[in-house]
């Protein structure tokens, strides 16, 4: 009897195989939270559908399915536009080529990008903020740059602690209006203005604040955290999705987890 090999393997089918797995979970991660993840699990479901019709020969339902998802690929640009602008943003990100390198890209071999004492300080001051109700707009980089929205603003090089965010964001502070900007535990802009995301439905008590953070959360990969200046509510941006939050220890822990 012929012996059948099932599993003819070699070094680049391999690589093939993780190469696709790591696209696979950047997708995810860029459209997690977000209406899109439906829109690709449909077409994820079509796509083997026809190859399941294609392996039992139903011809016209498979050159239906064929010729359906042949020619959507002008309509996935549209329908994905910001998931794509962003995955663009993060591969050609001047953060790939810094001297940390593609590597922290990688879950396994990141370092932390803001220290859990100084995430700790700013939720704790988002809070104490909330209870006098001062409207806050912190970002929280993470790989892609945000020089483009720095330019905005005011430069800046110190250090993140509570009594620092509480100068910046009183009331009478010259600082006060706008974003600030935080990166590899350092304020690095104040006075920000920020892209306003007009395409996404919030509640009807959301501001400019609001559609600020959603703003930099589509176009980038960035976290944004807002206390609003009517209610206090404390709210948590990120791929264009917001949570809001009334328990501080379990926001420090979403953005710890969300920025390692």
């Amino acid at each position: 009897m012929d012996h059948i090999n099932f599993l003819n393997i070699g070094f680049l089918d391999i690589l093939d195989i993780v190469l696709v797995a790591v696209l696979l979970f950047y997708i995810f991660k860029l459209i997690r939270g977000t209406a899109a993840i439906n829109i690709f699990i449909g077409i994820a479901i079509i796509y083997l559908i026809w190859k399941l019709t294609q392996a039992l020969e139903m011809e016209l339902l498979s050159d239906i399915l064929g010729k359906f998802l042949g020619g959507g690929f002008i309509a996935l640009i549209i329908v994905f536009q910001q998931e794509i602008r962003k995955f663009l943003l993060m591969v050609g990100s001047t953060n790939i080529a810094s001297k940390k390198g593609l590597l922290k890209h990688l879950k396994f071999f990141r370092t932390e990008l803001v220290a859990n004492n100084q995430i700790d300080d700013i939720v704790s001051f988002c809070y104490e903020m909330s209870k006098i109700k001062t409207g806050v707009l912190i970002v929280l980089k993470r790989n892609n740059s945000l020089e483009f929205v720095k330019m905005t603003g005011d430069t800046m090089r110190i250090q993140v602690n509570k009594p620092i965010l509480k100068s910046i964001f009183y009331k009478n502070s010259p600082l006060h209006d706008g974003a600030i900007i935080i990166e590899d535990d350092t304020i690095t802009a104040t006075r920000v203005i920020l892209p306003i995301e007009n395409s996404i439905e919030i509640p009807a008590h959301f501001g400019l604040r609001h559609r600020a953070g959603l703003g930099i959360s589509t176009q980038t990969d960035a976290l944004a955290l807002i206390v609003s200046e009517e209610s206090g509510q404390i709210s948590y941006m990120n791929n264009g999705a917001f949570i809001l939050f009334e328990d501080s220890t379990e926001l420090t822990e979403l953005i710890k987890d969300d920025l390692t």
